[in-house]
């Protein structure tokens, strides 16, 4: 028995050595990141090429606002090199970080300048967690995910700059293609189910939310009279729905006003209708859907 568990404990050693010992290499078995949605995920793939292997904590057609981690998923954490999370969105991610990870964070509140809801019309002193809708802050996170993986993988510190400076350029077209597609619109207000594009908002647009703050609230009657009002004094086209969401209460409130029910994509999660979609596709469909809703 004495004899089983030295071995046991100088195999762990030596392990533990190779995978460390030398500072400027990738650890033991290639790089491991996790991200906690999809738009990290994004990110953290394109930054990493063929670097790095990258676990999206939140499962395909999940709501990462509800998101509770499983062991098999708690176990990443704790075995990737890098998490790349958003803290105080998902708050199950933030108790697995604190209590868990062993390699680097990447926490992107300290990489964006998240605003409150209130600067988005919003009555709410919570910071408004959705900024991916605004392509330039998603390139920052970019930007900030090869530096991390420099940290972790200097071999390929200059693949992961190149990476990110290819994304960037990606992002800020996308980000030139929403101010020139809602420059010049008919309309500029969007009614959806809740309150999940506030950053779209330096396009010109102003939101409003049949739900509020969150997917998975009752609108009050004043709130659906309101809403009705606003419909028929602004020319609203459309009501907008979600992916990841029930869509019933857009649904019905586009049916009482006469006027159309589409979907607008928060890019929050894929789901089987968008397995084959990717964070610039669907923005790129959410504005040829406001583009239309907005007679731009």
């Amino acid at each position: 028995m004495r004899l089983t568990l030295l071995l046991t404990a100088l195999a762990l050693a030596t392990t533990s050595c190779a995978a460390f010992s030398d500072d400027s290499a990738a650890p033991a078995g290639g790089v491991e990141v996790a991200a906690a949605f999809y738009p990290l995920q994004y990110v953290a793939d394109r930054v990493a090429g063929d670097h790095a292997t990258v676990e999206n904590l939140t499962a395909p057609g999940g709501e990462p606002h509800d998101l509770e981690l499983n062991p098999k998923e708690t176990g990443e954490v704790a075995q990737a090199d890098l998490v790349v999370y958003e803290r105080g969105f998902q708050p199950s991610v933030d108790d697995a970080v604190d209590a868990n990870a062993q390699g680097d964070v990447l926490n992107v509140d300290d990489v964006v300048h998240l605003v409150p809801f209130r600067e988005h019309g919003v009555d709410s002193n919570e910071t408004d967690p959705h900024f991916w809708q605004d392509p330039l802050m998603l390139a920052d996170v970019g930007d900030a995910v090869a530096k991390q993986l420099a940290k972790v993988d200097p071999d390929h510190a200059g693949d992961y700059e190149t990476n990110a400076a290819a994304l960037r350029s990606d992002l800020e077209k996308l980000d030139q293609q929403y101010a020139d597609g809602l420059a010049h619109c008919a309309r500029d207000t969007i009614v959806v189910s809740h309150d999940a594009f506030g950053y779209l908002q330096k396009y010109g647009l102003t939101m409003e939310a049949i739900l509020g703050l969150s997917p998975d609230s009752e609108p009050t009657p004043a709130d659906l009279a309101r809403l009705q009002g606003l419909i028929r004094e602004d020319g609203i086209t459309t009501v907008f729905s979600e992916t990841l969401a029930s869509p019933e209460t857009a649904d019905a409130l586009a049916k009482d006003m006469g006027v159309r029910s589409e979907v607008l994509d928060p890019i929050e999660g894929l789901s089987d209708q968008t397995s084959g979609e990717d964070y610039l596709s669907l923005m790129r469909s959410n504005l040829s859907a406001l583009e239309q809703a907005n007679g731009c």
